[in-house]
C-alpha cells in the first residue's frame, strides 16, 4: 500500500514537478529556437537542413509541458459528499456542501490570480463571466428539484456545455485541474458526454458513501462507464465516520469493528474489478475510506494540520505516487526521447550535408540524381502503409458496423431476460390509477432508456477492444515499413557521403525507426493510457476521442431517443385494456416486458439498418485521421530530405560558400543542441532517483 503523505507534502511534490516541467520545457524551447535560428542563417549559407517536423514537435512539446497540469475527474451520484471531498481536498470551502444545493454544471476548477467563474456556453453564445457569489446562487439546485429533472430526463441547464472556475489555491497553482460533475444520473446524454472529458483526465475519483455502499446506480455506472476502459480510477468511501453513529450503541467498539468489516467486504465485493491493473490487484492502492467533513473542519483552522485518522494521508500517498511519480515519469521521458531524436536527426542531416560541401555544382547534382531511385523506394514504402492502413480500416469499419446490425438484431432474443430489472418497482395498480399513472410512465421510460445505453455501452466495449488490436496491427507493421524506410535512407546517405552514417541513438531497431514510424508506433501506448514509449507529443491524435465525438453526434446514441420513442405509447395503451385486478402484479410485470418486445422488434430492423452507416462512417474516420497524419509526416521526412539537397545545389549556383565557417557553424550547432539534451537527460536521471 502507498506510504501515508499530508496535504503540504503532496503540494510540495506537485511543485517539485512543476519545477521539473518548466526546466525540461526551457530546454525543449532552447532546441527549438537553436534550430530555427540555424535553418534561417542557412538560408544565407550552405542552405537550410530540412528540419521544419523536429522543430514542430518540440515547440509542440515544450508548450505541452509550460502548460501541464494533472487533471482529475471527480465523478459520484448526489448526495456523496462530493463537494465536501472537494473542499477538503483543496483546503477550501469554496464549492457549495451544504445539505440542500446540488452542483448543476459540469465545472473544471483551475487555477486563477483571482477568484472568478466563466460559463460556457453550447449554442454559440459568448462565455458569460461572473463573480463567484452569483455562480453558487445561480447554478446550484436543490436535490428535489435535482430529482424531479432527473425523473423527466432533463437537464438543469441545456444551453451550457461547463463552467470554468478560477481560484488561487495552492494546490492548483502547482498543476492540479479538477473537473467535477454533476450526479451520476443526470440524463444518459449528459452521462454519455463526460466520456468525452473522462478520456482527457490522469485519474478519476470515484466518491461513494460508507452509509449507502455500493448502490444499484453506482453499480450500473462503473458497469456501463468505467469498466475495461483502460481508466484509473480511485474509489473514496466517504463519511467513514458516520458507521460508527449509525450503530445502536456508537460506543460499543466491537459492535463498530463488525460493522467497517462488514462494509469493508461489501466494497470489497462490487469493486475489487475495477482494481486490477495487468493482472495484478491494486485495491489497497485505489480504494480510501475517507471522512472528509473531518478533514476539511481541520485544514480551515490551519491548512499545514495533521489529516491522520481521516484516510486523507493515504489518499494523497497514492495520489502522490501514482501523479508526481508515474505519469510525471511517462511526461519526461517522452520530452526525453523527443529532444534526443531531434539532436540525432540533427547530426545525421550534418553528416550529410559536410561532404558535400566540397563538391562542385557538376559533381553534386551526379549526387543526386544518383539517390532519384532511393527516393522513389521511399515513396513506394509510404504507399504500401497506406494502402494496408486503408485495408484495415474497410475491415473493420464494415465487421463494426455489422456488429452493431447483429447485435442490434439479437436484443430480441435476450429482452424479456434482460428488462426485468429495469422495470419500475411498482404495482400494476399503480398504473390503472390515473393519479399514478404518470410517474409509472417515466418511471418505464427511464428503465426502458436504460435498458438500451447499457445495451450500448456493453456493445461500445467490444468496438474498443477490435479498435486496440486493429492499431495495435498498424503499430506493427508501421515498424515494419520504418525498418525498411530506414535502410532506404541509410543507402542514400551511404552514396551522398560514401560512407554509412551510425546515429547516437543507434542501440535497437527501435531507436533507429524515423520519426514518422516512431509516431505511428506510439499511438497503441497513446490508447491504452501510457505515453511513455511515444515521439510524438502534440500531435493530438486520440482515436477514441474521435470515435465517441461522432458516434454522440451521428451515431448510435441517437437509437436511445428513437427507441424510447417509438415503444412506450403502445406500451400504454395495452396495459390500459386489460383493465383492474385482471393480473397480480407479477404477471402484470411480466406483461409489460412482452408487449414491450412486441413493439421493439417491430423497428429492431429500423434501428439496425439506419445506424450502420453512422457507424461504419466513425470508423472510417479514425482511420482516415491516422492515415492522413501518417502520410503527411512521412511526405515531411522525404520532402525534407530532398529539400536539404536542393538548398545545398541552390546556394553553390548563387554564390560562394565559405566551408570552413560553415563547419565551424555545424560543429557549434550540434554543440549547442547536444548541451540542452544533456541538460534534459540530468534533469530526468536526477527527477527518476529522487522517486525512487
Amino acid at each position: 500500500m502507498s506510504h501515508k503523505i499530508e496535504a503540504e507534502n503532496f503540494i510540495q511534490d506537485l511543485e517539485r514537478v512543476a519545477k521539473v516541467r518548466t526546466e525540461v520545457a526551457a530546454s525543449l524551447c532552447t532546441i527549438a529556437e537553436t534550430l530555427e535560428k540555424a535553418e534561417s542563417e542557412g538560408q544565407k549559407t550552405s542552405g537550410k537542413l530540412g528540419l521544419e517536423r523536429e522543430i514542430e514537435d518540440i515547440k509542440n512539446a515544450g508548450k505541452n509541458l509550460r502548460l501541464g497540469v494533472f487533471r482529475l475527474m471527480v465523478l459520484g451520484d448526489m448526495k456523496r459528499g462530493k463537494s465536501t471531498f472537494l473542499n477538503a481536498l483543496i483546503g477550501e470551502n469554496i464549492l457549495p456542501s451544504d445539505v440542500n444545493p446540488c452542483t448543476a454544471l459540469l465545472t473544471v476548477l483551475k487555477f486563477g490570480p483571482e477568484k472568478k467563474v466563466t460559463i460556457h456556453f453550447n449554442d454559440g453564445k459568448k462565455p458569460l463571466s461572473l463573480d463567484f457569489k452569483s455562480f453558487k446562487r445561480n447554478y446550484t439546485i436543490d436535490p428535489a428539484e435535482a430529482k424531479r429533472l432527473e425523473q423527466e430526463k432533463k437537464q438543469a441547464f441545456p444551453d451550457i456545455d461547463y463552467a470554468v472556475v478560477e481560484y488561487p489555491l495552492p494546490i492548483l497553482e502547482k498543476g492540479i485541474e479538477i473537473v467535477d460533475s454533476p450526479g451520476l444520473n443526470d440524463t444518459e446524454a449528459r452521462n454519455e458526454l463526460s466520456l468525452g472529458y473522462i478520456n482527457n483526465c490522469h485519474a478519476i475519483l470515484f466518491v461513494m458513501r460508507a452509509t449507502q455502499p455500493c448502490t444499484l446506480g453506482e453499480r450500473r455506472y462503473l458497469e456501463n462507464y468505467i469498466k475495461g476502459r483502460g481508466l484509473s480510477v480511485f474509489f473514496l468511501i466517504n463519511a467513514w465516520d458516520q458507521v460508527q453513529d449509525s450503530l445502536i450503541d456508537p460506543d460499543d467498539r466491537e459492535e463498530l469493528e463488525e460493522a467497517e468489516i462488514r462494509l469493508r467486504r461489501v466494497f470489497q465485493a462490487n469493486l475489487n474489478e475495477y482494481c486490477v491493473e495487468e493482472n495484478k490487484n491494486i485495491y489497497q492502492e485505489r480504494v480510501f475510506e475517507l471522512s472528509s467533513i473531518l478533514a476539511l473542519r481541520r485544514r480551515l483552522k490551519n491548512p499545514s494540520v495533521s489529516l491522520e485518522g481521516t484516510g486523507f494521508p493515504e489518499f494523497f500517498g497514492a495520489l502522490n505516487q501514482f501523479l508526481t511519480q508515474e505519469r510525471a515519469a511517462q511526461e519526461f521521458r517522452q520530452a526525453k526521447t523527443l529532444a534526443a531524436q531531434a539532436d540525432s536527426h540533427l547530426r545525421e542531416a550534418i553528416a550529410r550535408r559536410t561532404p558535400l560541401l566540397e563538391q562542385n555544382i557538376e559533381e553534386l547534382k551526379n549526387k543526386i540524381n544518383s539517390v532519384a531511385p532511393e527516393f522513389h523506394k521511399l515513396a513506394e514504402i509510404r504507399d504500401q502503409f497506406q494502402s494496408e492502413i486503408r485495408t484495415v480500416r474497410d475491415k473493420e469499419a464494415t465487421e463494426i458496423a455489422n456488429s452493431f446490425r447483429s447485435y442490434v438484431l439479437d436484443l430480441e432474443h435476450t429482452f424479456e431476460s434482460d428488462f426485468l430489472r429495469y422495470q419500475p418497482d411498482m404495482k400494476f395498480i399503480d398504473f390503472i390509477n390515473p393519479g399514478k399513472r404518470e410517474a409509472f410512465e417515466i418511471e418505464l421510460k427511464k428503465g426502458f432508456e436504460q435498458y438500451i445505453s447499457d445495451k450500448l455501452a456493453a456493445w461500445t466495449i467490444t468496438v474498443e477492444n477490435k479498435m486496440d488490436a486493429a492499431f495495435l496491427q498498424l503499430s506493427r507493421r508501421a515498424a515494419h515499413y520504418g525498418a525498411s524506410y530506414t535502410k532506404v535512407t541509410d543507402k542514400i546517405t551511404e552514396k551522398l557521403t560514401g560512407k554509412k552514417v551510425k546515429s547516437a541513438l543507434s542501440v535497437s531497431s527501435e531507436d533507429n525507426a524515423p520519426s514518422w514510424a516512431k509516431w505511428a508506433m506510439g499511438l497503441f501506448s497513446l490508447a491504452r493510457g501510457n505515453i511513455a514509449g511515444m515521439a510524438m507529443a502534440g500531435a493530438g491524435f486520440d482515436w477514441k476521442n474521435i470515435l465517441l465525438n461522432l458516434l454522440a453526434v451521428g451515431g448510435i446514441y441517437t437509437a436511445i431517443t428513437f427507441f424510447t420513442g417509438i415503444t412506450l405509447g403502445p406500451i400504454g395503451l395495452a396495459l390500459l385494456g386489460l383493465g383492474v385486478g385482471v393480473m397480480q402484479a407479477d404477471e402484470a410485470r411480466k406483461k409489460v416486458v412482452q408487449i414491450a418486445k412486441k413493439e421493439l422488434v417491430k423497428h429492431l430492423p429500423e434501428v439496425a439498418n439506419e445506424q450502420w452507416q453512422p457507424i461504419y462512417d466513425a470508423i472510417k474516420e479514425c482511420f482516415d485521421t491516422y492515415e492522413g497524419e501518417v502520410k503527411e509526416r512521412i511526405d515531411d521526412d522525404i520532402k525534407s530530405r530532398k529539400s536539404e539537397l536542393d538548398n545545398l545545389l541552390q546556394q553553390k549556383q548563387e554564390q560562394e560558400i565559405n566551408n570552413d565557417a560553415e563547419l565551424a557553424r555545424f560543429q557549434q550547432l550540434e554543440i549547442d543542441v547536444s548541451s540542452e539534451c544533456t541538460k534534459i537527460v540530468a534533469v530526468y536521471q536526477d527527477f527518476m532517483k529522487a522517486i525512487v
